[in-house]
């Protein structure tokens, strides 16, 4: 059985998820995942899909070390969330203030 890491709340810090979100395609996925209605799966993952599976699942595997995401397993699909709560328990409004700026970009 795969066991995923994640970060507990207190252990994210801003500069491991400015870091993750200062990739390009990890800033497309996460905002892909906060406009889902439900989680992502590693293979289904609408905002690149033409990247190759092992490329995807170590752009999501950053996101989750940094407290950005969190991942299950539901069958053989790895489904994804954001950790909206955490991480605005940690650092108010920083998403949505990220994912503003890069709306306009």
């Amino acid at each position: 059985m795969v066991q995923f890491v994640h970060p507990q709340r207190e252990d994210i810090t801003l500069a491991g998820v400015l870091a993750a979100l200062a990739d390009p395609m990890r800033l497309r996925i996460v905002k892909s995942l906060m406009e889902e209605k439900d989680c992502m799966s590693c293979t289904a993952a609408a905002p690149c899909p033409d990247m190759a599976k092992s490329t995807l699942s170590n752009h999501f595997r950053i996101l989750r070390e940094a407290g950005l995401i969190q991942t299950s397993k539901k069958g053989v699909e790895h489904r994804n969330v954001v950790r909206a709560a955490d991480i605005n328990a940690r650092f108010p409004k920083l998403l949505k203030t990220i994912l503003g700026f890069s709306e306009q970009a």
